[in-house]
């Protein structure tokens, strides 16, 4: 028995196409999907009403967190597997489950993380779309608690690079080891936590997800922020300048030129995006890295400024 459970708010938009596409996967195992609604105000709650079999339960939009909200889903379900995924997200194909369920084949394998690309829609960032070079394979991590602090915080990060939007669990796991209450990286705390009890993760790149935000300035500087934020107090782990130089704009429009269907309007409105959002970007590297220098309570004072609800992406632009 698989559960699984999509944490959703205002999510009109993607829904049902997250449940359709999973409704519709070739998977043999029994499956339920639990939904946690947190104060949808508009037709989430309408649309999911439509499919009988789902199980929706709703909390207070201030209880919600992305840690805690998790566990109330888990705590709804039956499954002896525990899939968890997001309202705009969806299967890329129609074996994404069994292609996770594969890789407990493996009885160290405690859960398992997929993948998340840009499908090629012209609504869709284009230099961001998935444009896949080779084939990829299962890894799995498992280090003992010396082990893993003896890594590098670049490592320490590449290994805990989690993502609750494609990530399947046994459920024994989610009891032993419950996410911790935060306001963002639910995912990769709880795969530190995982490693240093021992445990061993995987990641299947072949278990894909479609997956998008349509960002601003704004976002993109919250989640910046709040990205560096928890990977140097989990990991150690402070991300590189994110410069751009004339070789990486040309690669940029290089892609945008390639990008068919789009009009010449839509190339440059796209470019213009682009740069946008590098420029927001850059500000709030710069403002974490100046905090570092200052000391930890600065660090955690101008997280706690800008960031102290998680950053929520566009619906439109």
């Amino acid at each position: 028995m698989i559960s699984i459970i999509i944490p959703v708010k205002n999510g009109g938009k993607w829904i049902e196409k997250c449940i359709v596409t999973i409704l519709l996967q070739k998977i043999k195992n029994k499956f339920e999907i639990i939904i946690v609604d947190s104060g949808s105000t508009d037709e989430t709650i309408s649309i999911i009403e439509k499919y009988g079999e789902l199980k929706l339960f709703c909390i207070d939009s201030h209880d919600f967190n992305h840690g805690l909200t998790r566990n109330f889903g888990v705590s709804k379900s039956k499954g002896d597997y525990i899939l968890l995924t997001v309202q705009d997200a969806y299967p890329a194909d129609d074996e994404w489950i069994e292609k996770m369920l594969r890789v407990f084949d493996d009885p160290e394998v405690v859960a398992v993380c997929g993948k998340q690309v840009v499908p090629h829609n012209p609504d869709m960032d284009p230099v961001e779309w998935h444009r896949p070079v080779s084939k990829g394979e299962v890894v799995k991590y498992k280090y003992t608690p010396d082990e893993f602090e003896a890594l590098s915080p670049e490592q320490k990060k590449a290994v805990c690079s989690w993502d609750d939007v494609t990530a399947m669990y046994r459920r024994s796991v989610l009891e032993e080891i419950p996410f911790q209450k935060t306001s963002y990286a639910e995912d990769a705390i709880w795969a530190k936590e995982a490693i240093l009890k021992g445990k061993a993760i995987a990641y299947n790149p072949e278990a894909v997800v479609y997956h998008y935000h349509l960002e601003n300035a704004d976002f993109t500087f919250k989640r910046t922020l709040t990205v560096s934020y928890f990977m140097y107090r989990q990991f150690g782990y402070v991300y590189p300048n994110p410069q751009r130089n004339f070789m990486d704009w040309l690669r940029i429009i290089r892609i945008l030129i390639k990008s068919e269907p789009l009009t010449i309007k839509e190339k440059i409105k796209w470019f213009l995006y682009n740069k946008e959002l590098y420029m927001a970007s850059k500000k709030a590297w710069n403002l974490f890295t100046e905090s570092i220098k200052i000391g930890e309570e600065e660090v955690d004072r101008i997280h706690s400024l800008h960031c102290s609800k998680p950053p929520i992406p566009l619906k439109s632009r």
